[in-house]
């Protein structure tokens, strides 16, 4: 039997916990829950806890028997997307798909192509609105961990940034060896893939990948818009 999965902002300290804010709200007045439903915390470290409602009040909900459940292992390959801007509807049918299929981490790239430019008074709410959509899709999907979101840069400060094994960038180029051949003979812990916009990369953004280490690579002939290519890639 699945319960209801409710995230918390914090690890709980002690087998009674005081629930707030929207997931609070959710379980009053969109659920209707009564006490004694059973419930699963995560707070998105790969940690489950097992409660259930003990009171409800009018803006909180005190949740009792608090138990640590499991503590999840990491996966065998952390996998990191570096995504280029794009329209709002697509970048938030991304970050939920990504989400859903265990991506490890997620860069937003202020790609010199992308046709979204986001000011600095707005990057805030953005980003808490974001923050929300990944987590009510790791919730859905059954997820524990969530994907550490980036705030949109530049592509040299995330060049920097990347840590992994291996690097990669999509290039529909003809002289751009294909996925499953680059992977091939690969073993490793970690990956990152980097995704462009609809107007491609320039020149100056393949060098900087190149001198950073990363491949080029395709994943096929066809011309894929960047909201199909970071799910099939």
């Amino acid at each position: 039997m699945s319960f209801h999965r409710v995230f918390l902002s914090e690890e709980p300290t002690s087998d009674t916990i005081r629930l707030t804010g929207q997931e609070a709200h959710h379980l009053i007045h969109v659920l209707r829950m009564e006490p004694d439903r059973s419930l699963e915390l995560i707070d998105g470290s790969g940690r489950l806890w097992l409660g259930k409602i003990g009171r409800i009040f009018s803006d909180h909900v005190l949740i009792v028997d608090v138990v640590l459940s499991f503590d999840v292992t990491k996966p065998g390959v952390e996998i990191a997307v570096i995504q280029a801007l794009c329209k709002t509807d697509r970048l938030e049918w991304i970050l939920q798909k990504l989400t859903e299929i265990g991506i490890a981490e997620i860069y937003l790239l202020k790609a010199q192509r992308s046709v979204v430019k986001i000011v600095e008074e707005r990057l805030e709410s953005k980003l808490k609105r974001w923050q929300t959509i990944i987590v009510n899709a790791a919730k859905q999907s059954r997820r524990t961990t969530f994907p550490k979101l980036h705030k949109p840069s530049d592509l040299l400060q995330i060049c920097q940034n990347v840590q992994s094994e291996v690097k990669l960038f999509l290039d529909p180029n003809s002289k751009s060896v294909a996925l499953k051949k680059r992977l091939r003979h690969i073993s490793c812990k970690s990956a990152a893939i980097s995704i462009g916009p609809e107007g491609g990369w320039t020149e100056e953004e393949c060098a900087i990948f190149l001198d950073y280490g990363f491949q080029s690579t395709n994943v096929g002939t066809n011309i894929l818009r960047t909201e199909t290519a970071s799910i099939v890639t």
